[in-house]
Parts: C-alpha cells; sequence; structure tokens
C-alpha cells in the first residue's frame, strides 16, 4: 500500500472519529438520555466485541495469504525500516496488547474529566491538540527518531485550528483547573500510547484486523463494568439502541480498522496529526445538522486545519535536473 492511500484511510477514519458527537447529540433528542461515560464505556464494549469477531472470521483467510508468501502485502510501504524496528521490538505482544487496551480504556473517562472540568471548549483543544505532540513525542523516544521540522509546523498549524474551532478565541473557555488539565493530558497520553502500541504490533507482523480485534477486545472486557455501572437503561430505547449501534460499529469498528490499515503504513505522529480531520468533521456535522453557529472562528478553524494537513501531505516538489 502507498503512503498516499495509507493518509486517505487515516483522514477516512478521522471522519468517522468526527460523528461521535452528532450521533450522541441526535440520539438525546430521540430519548435517549445517556451520560457521557455510559455512551464511551457502550462503544468501547460492542465495538470492541465486534472487531474481535471480525478477527476471528478472518484469522484463517490472513493465515493462508502468510503462508502463501510472507510480506507479499507490504510493498510500499516507504516509512518502515523493517530491520531496524524489529531490533528494538522486544518483549511480549501480550504486553502491548495490554498496554494498547488499557490506552483504550483510559481515554474515555480522561477526555471526559477534562471537558467536565474546564469545558467541551478547553478539555477538546487540550486533548486533541496535545496528542499528536505527545505520539510524536513518545515515537521519537522509541525508535529514536524525531518526527521533523515539516511535521512539528503540521501540527503547530492544525492545532491553533483546533482552537479556533474550540471557540477559545471568542471567548469559549473558562476557568480552568489543574484537575481538567490533568484528565485532557490524560487523554492525549493514552491516545499516544494505544496508537504506538498498535504501530508496534503492525511492525511484528500482525495484521490490522488482527491488532484491532486484540486491543479493543481487551478494552472492551475492561469497559464492561464501567458500562454495566453507568445506568445502560437507555440501551433499550429506539434512540438508544441506534445510537449504540452507529457508535459501535461506525466510529469503533470501522473507524479503527481502517485506522490500522493506515498506521501500518505511516509513522504513528504523523498519524495523529492527520487524525485532527475529526474536528473538522464535527464541526461540519453540527452546522448541517445540528444547525449549528457558522462564524468567522470556525472558518478561521478550518482553513488552519487544512493548511496544517496540506504541509503534512502535500508531496515535495523534486528538483529539476539539467540537461
Amino acid at each position: 500500500m502507498t503512503v498516499r492511500a495509507s493518509r486517505w484511510l487515516i483522514v477516512l477514519a478521522a471522519v468517522c472519529f468526527g460523528t461521535t458527537g452528532t450521533a450522541q447529540a441526535l440520539g438525546a433528542l430521540g430519548g435517549a438520555q445517556a451520560s457521557a461515560t455510559s455512551l464511551g464505556a457502550a462503544r468501547i464494549v460492542f465495538g470492541g466485541a465486534l472487531l474481535t469477531i471480525l478477527a476471528f472470521a478472518v484469522a484463517p483467510a490472513e493465515r493462508r495469504r502468510r503462508s502463501a508468501g510472507a510480506g507479499a502485502d507490504r510493498d510500499g510501504d516507504s516509512d518502515r525500516e523493517p530491520g531496524r524496528v524489529r531490533g528494538r521490538l522486544r518483549g511480549s505482544s501480550g504486553a502491548l496488547v495490554l498496554l494498547g487496551a488499557a490506552g483504550v480504556a483510559a481515554y474515555q473517562p480522561a477526555f471526559f474529566t477534562g471537558t467536565a472540568q474546564n469545558g467541551v471548549a478547553v478539555g477538546t483543544l487540550v486533548a486533541l491538540g496535545s496528542a499528536p505532540v505527545l505520539t510524536g513525542l513518545l515515537e521519537w523516544g522509541w525508535f529514536r527518531r524525531p518526527p521533523g521540522i515539516r511535521w512539528a509546523c503540521a501540527t503547530f498549524v492544525a492545532a491553533t485550528g483546533v482552537a479556533a474551532l474550540s471557540g477559545l478565541y471568542s471567548g469559549g473557555g473558562g476557568p480552568v483547573t489543574a484537575l481538567g488539565i490533568a484528565g485532557s493530558l490524560g487523554a492525549a497520553a493514552s491516545y499516544a500510547v494505544y496508537t504506538l502500541s498498535t504501530k508496534l504490533l503492525l511492525d511484528r507482523g500482525w495484521s490490522p484486523t488482527t491488532a484491532m480485534g486484540a486491543t479493543f477486545g481487551a478494552a472492551a472486557v475492561l469497559m464492561l463494568p464501567v458500562l454495566l455501572a453507568s445506568n445502560p437503561a437507555w440501551l433499550a430505547q429506539p434512540a438508544g439502541l441506534a445510537t449504540a449501534a452507529w457508535l459501535a460499529v461506525v466510529t469503533t469498528a470501522l473507524a479503527y480498522t481502517l485506522f490500522a490499515r493506515g498506521l501500518r503504513g505511516l509513522p504513528a505522529s504523523q498519524v495523529s496529526t492527520l487524525t485532527l480531520v475529526e474536528p473538522v468533521t464535527a464541526t461540519a456535522l453540527g452546522i448541517f445538522l445540528l444547525h449549528e453557529d457558522f462564524t468567522p472562528a470556525t472558518i478561521c478553524g478550518i482553513l488552519l486545519l487544512v493548511t496544517g494537513l496540506a504541509i503534512l501531505t502535500v508531496p515535495r516538489r523534486m528538483p529539476v535536473r539539467a540537461g
């Protein structure tokens, strides 16, 4: 798979992620009054179960493909250095799965703590804006390979766009608490952990489907007690069932399958920046489906995000040879 195709898969995954808030809002309008914690837990439990079933379903075909020719599906992956990477992948794959599952499970309460303490604007900005930075630093520390100036510039511009979309520049922020900042940074760190752990599993030769099935299956087990303790009566309502189905199928099973396939061919730091397409999707759906305000800050934020992603993805112009 080419680098360009991998980038498009990440963008499509981010578009799926961006429908989460709209699905929650439409479900609430339909009468499904669920807490954010309950929604997040249901998303992981049901979505993780789907990813696990999918992994078991395709496992025989993947085994036949590997036996027919190991490595035949890795062509075009110019961002990986197999010899160098495998030398650093010591330890148990099971530990990587558990680490990724812990990151997936920890993201939900950490993110909602940040938004509950400091408001949606500041909480979202800190979580989404710092996630690419923490992912890049974690990847740098593990692989001893800095993400690069181009990535840093793209991430800064895109994060500035997230700030504009969050409403921070127009007074959307309020009193900031240390607990809220810690929660948002914890969400960003959780995202960085499960992204890098998945990348390491893929570099070990795991298929995207298997890596996601194992990670989210374990996360579903961790989040099941949270769901049961969060008054899941909303799932018995038609609107609640439809919301849970969308969150499980589209924003988890489909989104993370695309995410893993794209991650296989890209550095984790670049993937983290590309997923900033998520707030653009959420903003567009909020405007067109929920009739939210379309302000100059919205336009500025979208333009900055698109510019940041263009810096990261537009290929460098090749030098022209004379003669």
